[in-house]
């Protein structure tokens, strides 16, 4: 095992170029068929309305990827060695119009404000295929803290799975050590598959 690996540098998206977050995404798998939109879409769409290739626009466009100087993104990008290795999607929740309309699970048994602009959601870690179990997900989640609690948060919320016996489509909300680790705790398990972890500022 290396005693000094390399470090995992996380950046704003915009800071990033698309073509870096295209390789993160890649061309197999779930990641090029969702481009973080699962959350994005709007009521009456489905991956199914949707092309994807419009999808990956419209992720383009969340994140001002190529504008160093913008002001808004949605997302990091993480890097080893200058290779872009990660994805992490980090906004206030109510950017995810399906996380607060449609999914139940992060709102059993809470009596939470869902529209609180002040209260930000992790809702993708992504590590591209030939570089995992190197703690690209875990660099992105210290991360997603600090952007979120730099931008303004009160609060970082993720909604994690219990167990690694998944589908791959389900891995995209990350594990609850990764979390933990990050300075997450435990507000609300909903599921035996899935707790709500959180950190206020």
């Amino acid at each position: 095992m290396d005693e000094n690996p390399t470090p995992v540098v996380v950046r704003p998206a915009n800071r990033a170029s698309w073509s870096d977050l295209r390789q993160v995404f890649g061309t197999r798998g779930p990641a090029p068929r969702c481009w973080c939109q699962r959350y994005k879409l709007a009521p009456k769409e489905s991956f199914g309305s949707v092309a994807a290739e419009d999808r990956a626009q419209r992720l383009r466009e969340q994140t001002d990827c190529g504008r160093p100087d913008s002001s808004r993104t949605s997302g990091l990008v993480a890097y080893l060695d200058a290779e872009p290795v990660g994805w992490c999607a980090v906004e206030p929740r109510p950017h995810y119009a399906g996380l607060v309309r449609v999914f139940r699970v992060p709102w059993e048994g809470r009596d939470e404000d869902r529209a609180d602009p002040g209260v930000w959601a992790v809702t993708c870690l992504l590590t591209r295929a030939g570089f995992r179990r190197r703690g690209v997900s875990r660099a992105l989640a210290r991360a997603a803290v600090d952007f979120a609690r730099e931008r303004g948060a009160t609060a970082l919320e993720a909604y994690p799975i219990t167990t690694t016996q998944v589908i791959s489509e389900e891995l995209h909300v990350g594990t609850v050590d990764v979390f933990a680790e990050a300075g997450l705790v435990q507000v609300n398990r909903p599921s035996l598959r899935r707790v709500v972890l959180r950190i206020d500022f």
